[in-house]
């Protein structure tokens, strides 16, 4: 017995030794401040199980300071939570943090790291971003579908007035809002919709909802695999990424197909015709130039990024701002006065309409403060070791910019949890700094905010000016986050709403 504990004793003496010298080793290296103490194997995951990870590194870095070193694992990991620090990294080591670190997500999903989220800084990504800038997501290729975006909202219009008809005044924002954003985001891709009555018994749209419902699940998902190999292996998280990429793929090659079936060659084309190409038609145009190079698998990787990084972003934006409403009816009524000034009562909002409603568009901001879709900016990794914050970064070391926390700063922002659009007006949405920075910033930024701005704008303009909104009770709206890294709302929105008496004639012929 003697034997056995000390033998237990000497084991605990050595896990002690070991996170004590590795404690003060963080110091003599110059690295950032680490939390003590980080546990053998596991390191610092026991501080952020079961909570928002956005919440838990800021409530961190509350105790500790604005940069600090933890482990996750076996992975080194940098966390910076002001805008300080912020734009060292974007503006002076934004080459150095242009990478991805190597995810399991990103090995299959992100075609193993070829694809336009995924791909390490270099020749290819370069090219993977100016395609996506020039040819999709240009201003112009944006204003050429404006269309389609138009007629979607109609149909969300259409459907929040047939719903609130049918369940004296209630509806399912949440669902309305993502599947309008699902459709009017696969119109501009695909030409096609995926979500409502008229597509309900259709197999391939039915695929898509499901690819869909698992691409959610799968972001829910515990990502400790990413840190702990071996848990990944045993919950069989990789074996769902391969199946779900098996899917995803049969799917966009059935629409690629399509899309080729009906592309002309561009000397045939008219310039009306020209206009309404999907952006799989216009990919395909390339395609002709280099088949090699522009293979259906690129084409396919391309618009996969663009669907992954915005659909969602725009339907959850919305949701949130439509809630924060909810709880503020003034900011809605005064929302509502600036839409009847300007757009009247004889015509739906249109996007060109966007630049005229400074009060809307500072509703949106103040949404994206509050709630940013992507509370921690996108995880990069060094490529070399650099210096942030007075301290040294080693190579390989993964980094997290908490945008949540530098949006909640109460050294930044008076009275940070408050929503107040107001803060927004006169600075006509710059960033003010990197105090704000909804899409992130640097060269990895979101490369569809723009797309995602109008789309929000012209979903919540649609939704204001139309209807009356009330919530379901007295209660206030829950405003509970959920889990992923992409800030969704615990539970779905519901609200009453009817259509407004003073644009009743014009809705009677939506």
């Amino acid at each position: 017995m003697a034997t056995v504990l000390m033998s237990l004793g000497f084991a605990v003496l050595c896990v002690v030794f070991i996170v004590i010298t590795k404690h003060f080793l963080n110091s003599l290296q110059n690295l950032p401040p680490c939390p003590f103490p980080s546990l053998p194997i596991i390191g610092h995951l026991h501080l952020i199980m079961g909570k928002p990870l956005h919440r838990a590194l800021s409530k961190i870095s509350d105790r500790h300071g604005p940069i600090l070193l933890l482990h996750f694992g076996f992975r080194k990991v940098v966390h910076v939570s002001s805008p300080e620090l912020a734009e060292e990294i974007y503006v002076k080591n934004d080459v150095v943090f242009a990478n991805r670190p190597r995810l399991l997500a990103g090995k299959i999903l992100g075609s193993n790291y070829t694809n336009l989220i995924w791909s390490p800084h270099g020749d290819h990504w370069k090219n993977l971003q100016k395609i996506s800038a020039v040819e999709i997501l240009s201003s112009y290729r944006i204003q050429t579908l404006s269309s389609v975006r138009s007629e979607e909202a109609r149909l969300l219009i259409r459907r929040l007035m047939k719903e609130s008809k049918s369940n004296d005044q209630t509806v399912d924002v949440g669902s309305a809002f993502f599947e309008f954003t699902m459709n009017a985001t696969m119109k501009m891709i695909s030409g096609k919709r995926f979500y409502g009555e008229e597509v309900e018994d259709s197999e391939e749209a039915r695929t898509f909802r499901e690819v869909v419902k698992e691409t959610i699940e799968v972001g829910l998902a515990s990502k400790l695999g990413d840190f702990l190999p071996l848990v990944g292996w045993i919950d069989g998280s990789e074996k769902k990424l391969v199946e779900l990429k098996r899917k995803r793929d049969k799917l966009m090659q059935s629409l690629i197909d399509q899309n080729r079936e009906t592309e002309i060659n561009d000397k045939l084309m008219t310039y009306d015709t020209k206009l309404k190409r999907t952006m799989i038609q216009v990919l395909l145009s390339l395609q002709g130039g280099d088949p090699i190079y522009y293979s259906d698998e690129f084409i396919m990787d391309i618009l996969l990024a663009l669907l992954a990084g915005g659909a969602d972003t725009s339907a959850a934006t919305t949701q949130w701002a439509l809630a924060l409403l909810l709880n503020n009816p003034q900011v809605l009524k005064k929302a509502q006065a600036e839409m009847d000034n300007h757009v009247g009562m004889n015509r739906l909002i249109s996007e060109s309409d966007l630049a005229q409603l400074p009060y809307l568009h500072s509703i949106i901001l103040e949404t994206l403060r509050l709630y940013p879709v992507g509370p921690l900016a996108m995880p990069r990794a060094s490529s070399a070791d650099c210096i942030v914050g007075g301290y040294r970064i080693p190579r390989g070391t993964m980094l997290f910019v908490n945008i949540w926390a530098i949006h909640h700063d109460p050294n930044i922002w008076a009275e940070p949890n408050r929503f107040m659009p107001e803060r927004f007006e006169g600075l006509g949405g710059t960033r003010d700094g990197f105090k704000f920075m909804p899409f992130g910033s640097g060269r990895r930024g979101c490369p569809g905010g723009s797309l995602a701005m109008r789309m929000a704008g012209l979903t919540l303009g649609s939704i204001i000016q139309c209807f009356e909104w009330e919530r379901t009770g007295e209660e206030m709206v829950d405003m509970t986050e959920g889990p992923g890294l992409l800030l969704p709302r615990a539970h779905p929105l519901i609200a009453k709403c009817k259509p407004r008496p003073t644009i009743a004639n014009l809705l009677s012929h939506v």
